[in-house]
């Protein structure tokens, strides 16, 4: 029974994960249309970093690690929140929340290819289709936006690209250290690797165009104050324990079944509140995706097969 329940949480910390990733995209639009990416950045990690932090200075919760430890967990911090975020932020300068919901649906896809390489998993002829499958999503949207498709929003495509296959490796990395090291854990350190590295860029950034300022006027805005706020303490904080959590008792294939929900609440939020241009061939690329991915997840199961996705 003990066993039943606790997976039952696993599977509820996944769908809450899920919607809060979902929405994560719309408050990263706001705030990047705000402020510069790297202040966005360095203003989200330095309040989930805090915020985080309280319970363990004031002793409620105990962090046990070496600096052997840490040395384990830094590469994770490195490739999500640092890589992943910042490619995903500055990503979504040029391009729209949608499409980056979409684009983050490969995950699993791209988890998969990272864990055969690195973990030496092998994957079926019928995965192998169903991968080609969400490519051919991906490929399908874009080559109907045409002429729609800028310069500036190509990259911004790459860079989201980019965004996701560090989340992938993310997701490779962190399946071993779950079951080593505590959820908090893992979220303590990676959120203080995320917030050293965002503040020292921006800081180094504004001080060498003595615009030192601009790091602080973002906070006059109360419509920033609140996007920040969700990002900070639900997208960073919460989100890297819901994580860990459900990673610790649940597959990292059954995992990314749960996540790609995000996906389609980023689409639905994109559309409703930002009023982003959503045309009929966003919604069957991204069903051609999420076919794609379901199928490559599912039909790996019986094979033992690991992947993975992550916002």
């Amino acid at each position: 029974m003990n066993k039943t329940r606790t997976r039952a949480y696993a599977y509820t910390a996944a769908v809450m994960y899920a919607a809060i990733i979902g929405l994560s995209f719309l408050f990263v639009k706001m705030t990047v249309d705000m402020a510069h990416p790297m202040d966005v950045l360095a203003h989200r990690f330095a309040l989930s970093t805090l915020v985080v932090s309280i319970p363990v200075i004031l002793g409620w919760i105990k962090i046990r690690l070496t600096l052997r430890d840490l040395w384990r967990i830094i590469p994770l911090g490195l490739l999500s929140p640092v890589l992943f975020f910042a490619f995903q932020a500055f990503g979504l300068v040029s391009s729209n929340s949608s499409e980056a919901g979409i684009i983050q649906a490969m995950a699993p896809v791209f988890t998969l290819i990272l864990a055969s390489i690195f973990l030496k998993e092998r994957t079926t002829v019928l995965q192998k289709l169903f991968l080609l499958l969400s490519v051919t999503g991906v490929i399908f949207i874009f080559v109907m936006k045409g002429s729609g498709m800028t310069l500036g929003n190509f990259k911004g495509v790459i860079l989201l690209l980019l965004s996701t296959i560090c989340f992938a490796g993310y997701g490779v990395l962190a399946r071993p250290l779950t079951q080593k090291y505590k959820p908090m854990e893992l979220t303590w350190v990676t959120l203080v690797v995320g917030c050293t590295v965002f503040n020292a860029s921006a800081l180094i950034r504004h001080l060498s165009s003595g615009t030192i300022s601009d790091y602080v006027k973002p906070f006059g805005d109360t419509a920033y104050l609140g996007a920040l706020v969700y990002l900070a303490i639900l997208s960073t904080m919460i989100s890297t324990l819901l994580s860990s959590y459900a990673l610790t008792h649940l597959e990292a294939s059954k995992m990314s079944v749960f996540s790609n929900l995000s996906t389609l609440i980023s689409i639905a939020d994109g559309a409703w509140i930002l009023h982003e241009p959503v045309s009929g061939y966003h919604f069957i690329g991204a069903i051609l995706i999420i076919a794609g991915v379901l199928g490559t997840n599912m039909s790996g199961r019986k094979h033992g097969l690991v992947s993975q996705a992550k916002a």
